[in-house]
C-alpha cells in the first residue's frame, strides 16, 4: 500500500511491496518519530533569551510564542487525533514529519513574533499528528505487554522534551545560533522520511466504509467509556499539573535559572531546563509498583517545586538541580501509573482517540498557566511571579496526592 493510497483510504492491493520491518524496527521508528519531533519543538528553550533580545520580545511575548505551539497541538489533537485509525499509523507519522519540517523552516526564518508563533504552531500540528499515532502503534506492537507500551510512549515523549533544550543549547554554539539548530533538525527529519516511506505499512484498524470515506476524518466529540472515566480524569488532572511545571521549565525557566547558576551559557541553561524532563524520562525504566505510588509521586512533585523557589531565594545551584530531578522522578512515576491505568481500560480501537483526548487536557497545562505566568511576570516581575506559580503548583500536587492516598487506603481496607 503506497502512502498516497493510505491518505486516500483506498483498500490495500494484492502483493504489496516494501520493507517488511521487524517488530523491533517498527517500535524504534514509532518512538523515534515522536522523540525527534519533540526535540525540534523544544530546541527553542535555551534560545528564548536570545530571541527575546533580537526581536524585542517581552516575557509575555515569549510565553505567547510558546503557547501558540501548545494551542495548535491541542486543536489538532481534537480535530485529527483519530486520523491514524483510518489512514494508518505510517501515513499519520509521515504527515507529522512533513509538518515538522515546515515548522522548523518557518521558525528559523522568523523576524517577528507573528512568524515565530506561526512556526511554533506548525510544530504543534506535527507533534499532535504523531502523538496518537505513535502511542497506538506502540500498543499494537506490544499487545501482550501494555505496561511496556506505556513506558515506551512516555520515555519517547519525556525524553524528546528533555533532550530538546540540551541539543538546542549545544547547536546554538554553531554560526547562526537561532537558525543552525533548526537546519540540523530538518536534516534529521528528512532522513526519517526514507525508512517511513519504504516501510510496508499495516492496514488501518478502522478502514472507512461507504462512498465518502473522507467523512470518517471529521472531528469527533471526545468520548470515554464509563469503565475508564475515573482513570481518564485522574490521568488528565495529573497530566495538566505535570505539564504546567514542564511549561515553565521550557519557557521562562532559562531566564529564571541563569542568576542562580550565575551564567548565561545556553547549553547549561538548556540542560537545567531539561533536567526535570530528563528525570521524568529516566523514571520510565524504573520498576516502582504499589498502591501508594501515585500519592507518593505527587507528594514528591509538590515538595520539589517549592524547593525551586527556595533555590532561587538561597542562590543554590545544588538545591536547584536536586529539586529539578526529584520533581521529574515524582511526576514520572505518578503519571506513568495513571496513564497506564487508563490505557489498559480502553479498547484498542479507541486507543488513539482516548489517548489523544488525555493529551488535549495535559497539553493545556503547558499553555493556560504559562500564559498567566507571563502576564504575572510583566506585572510583578519574574521572581515574584514564579514564587506564586510554584506555590499554586505545589498546592495542587499535594491536594491530588491526598485524594489518591484516600482512594488507595479505601481499596486497602
Amino acid at each position: 500500500m503506497t502512502v498516497f493510497n493510505e491518505l486516500r483510504m483506498r483498500p490495500a492491493t494484492a502483493g504489496r511491496q516494501g520493507w517488511d520491518a521487524s517488530t523491533t524496527a517498527r517500535l524504534v521508528m514509532a518512538g523515534a518519530v515522536i522523540f525527534t519531533l519533540l526535540v525540534g519543538a523544544n530546541l527553542a528553550t535555551p534560545l528564548y533569551p536570545l530571541l527575546q533580545a533580537n526581536l524585542g520580545l517581552s516575557a509575555l511575548g515569549v510565553t505567547a510564542a510558546f503557547a501558540s505551539y501548545v494551542l495548535a497541538l491541542v486543536a489538532t489533537l481534537m480535530l485529527a487525533g483519530h486520523w491514524s485509525d483510518h489512514i494508518g499509523r505510517r501515513a499519520a507519522l509521515i504527515l507529522a514529519v512533513l509538518a515538522g519540517l515546515a515548522g522548523s523552516w518557518v521558525f528559523s526564518q522568523a523576524g517577528n513574533l507573528v512568524v515565530l508563533s506561526a512556526g511554533r504552531a506548525l510544530q504543534g500540528v506535527a507533534v499532535a499528528l504523531a502523538t496518537g499515532a505513535s502511542a497506538a502503534a506502540l500498543r499494537e506492537l506490544l499487545p501482550t505487554r501494555p505496561e511496556w507500551a506505556t513506558r515506551f510512549t512516555l520515555l519517547a515523549t519525556a525524553g524528546g522534551v528533555a533532550a530538546g533544550p540540551v541539543i538546542g543549547g549545544l547547536l546554538s554554539l554553531l554560526p547562526g545560533p537561532t537558525t543552525a539548530p533548526y537546519y540540523v533538525h530538518s536534516l534529521a527529519l528528512a532522513a526519517m522520511l526514507v525508512p517511513l516511506y519504504l516501510l510496508q505499512a499495516r492496514p488501518a484498524i478502522k478502514p472507512p466504509v461507504g462512498r465518502r470515506p473522507v467523512l470518517v476524518l471529521a472531528p469527533r466529540r471526545p468520548s470515554v467509556s464509563t469503565q475508564a472515566r475515573g482513570a481518564f480524569w485522574l490521568a488528565a488532572a495529573v497530566g495538566f499539573l505535570s505539564f504546567s511545571v514542564f511549561g515553565f521549565c521550557l519557557s521562562l525557566a532559562p531566564g529564571y535559572f541563569a542568576p542562580i547558576v550565575q551564567t548565561d551559557s545556553r547549553p547549561l541553561t538548556g540542560a537545567l531546563a531539561g533536567m526535570t524532563l530528563a528525570a521524568s524520562a529516566l523514571s520510565q525504566v524504573l520498576s516502582v509498583r504499589g498502591r501508594f505510588v501515585v500519592p507518593a509521586g505527587l507528594a514528591v512533585l509538590g515538595a520539589s517545586v517549592l524547593l525551586l523557589a527556595a533555590a532561587a531565594a538561597w542562590s543554590s545551584p545544588l538545591l536547584l538541580a536536586a529539586a529539578s530531578v526529584c520533581a521529574g522522578l515524582g511526576q514520572g512515576v505518578a503519571f506513568r501509573t495513571v496513564f497506564n491505568d487508563v490505557a489498559a481500560k480502553v479498547e484498542s480501537s479507541q486507543h488513539a482517540q482516548v489517548i489523544s483526548t488525555v493529551y488535549v487536557i495535559t497539553y493545556l497545562g503547558s499553555a493556560v498557566p504559562v500564559i498567566g505566568l507571563g502576564w504575572a511576570t510583566a506585572v510583578f516581575g519574574l521572581p515574584t511571579a514564579v514564587a506564586g506559580f510554584v506555590v499554586l503548583c505545589s498546592a495542587a500536587a499535594l491536594a491530588l496526592s491526598a485524594v489518591t492516598l484516600r482512594t488507595a487506603l479505601q481499596r486497602t481496607a
